[in-house]
């Protein structure tokens, strides 16, 4: 029976668990097939990674130098810097899944969006009004999932689509 997933969305963050989910998703999901009278579009994955914001990424939001110091050189520098490292990572991460894909010849897109990855996966759901979202699942414990938050979690109660979370055999072995 051929699947009618149109627009499948798997996050990417670079872990294994991330990239696990990735092969699942690869392995198991029917996408929508072309048809002939072309009344739907062909289903496809879409890749997406959620960047931090460079204040976030580095838990610094330096103020001016003091004493007099420049206030316009150093820390505009600083933050380029950061910036081309997370592009040279999220470049890393996209490259790295679209090697999986390679394999696989699925209808494959990335995308990139900066910000709070649980906000932003959810927001990109719905703006491309996503048939399933899958992700993988980071092994926190209770404690520091209280802290931290799970995005998975948030995802799978604010996303407007149904949500598969993919543990990984080291997940599951750990839990």
């Amino acid at each position: 029976m051929p699947g009618n997933l149109g627009c499948v969305i798997v996050a990417v963050d670079g872990s294994e668990g991330s990239m696990d989910s990735l092969r699942w998703a690869l392995d198991n999901l029917k996408l929508r097939p072309s048809t002939p009278d072309c009344t739907e579009s062909t289903g496809y994955f879409i890749i997406l990674h959620v960047q931090s914001p460079p204040s976030i990424a580095t838990g610094l939001n330096p103020g001016a130098i003091p004493f007099g110091g420049p206030t316009d050189l150093e820390v505009p520098a600083f933050m380029a810097a950061i910036e081309a490292h997370q592009k040279r990572i999220t470049e890393a991460i996209l490259n790295y899944a679209l090697q999986i894909c390679s394999e696989k010849k699925a209808n494959v897109k990335t995308q990139v969006v900066i910000g709070d990855p649980k906000e932003k996966i959810c927001e990109v759901v719905e703006n491309l009004r996503a048939d399933l979202l899958v992700m993988g699942s980071r092994a926190f414990g209770p404690i520091k999932r209280m802290f931290l938050g799970s995005v998975s979690n948030y995802c799978t109660n604010h996303a407007q689509c149904p949500v598969m979370i993919v543990k990984s055999k080291e997940t599951s072995t750990q839990s």
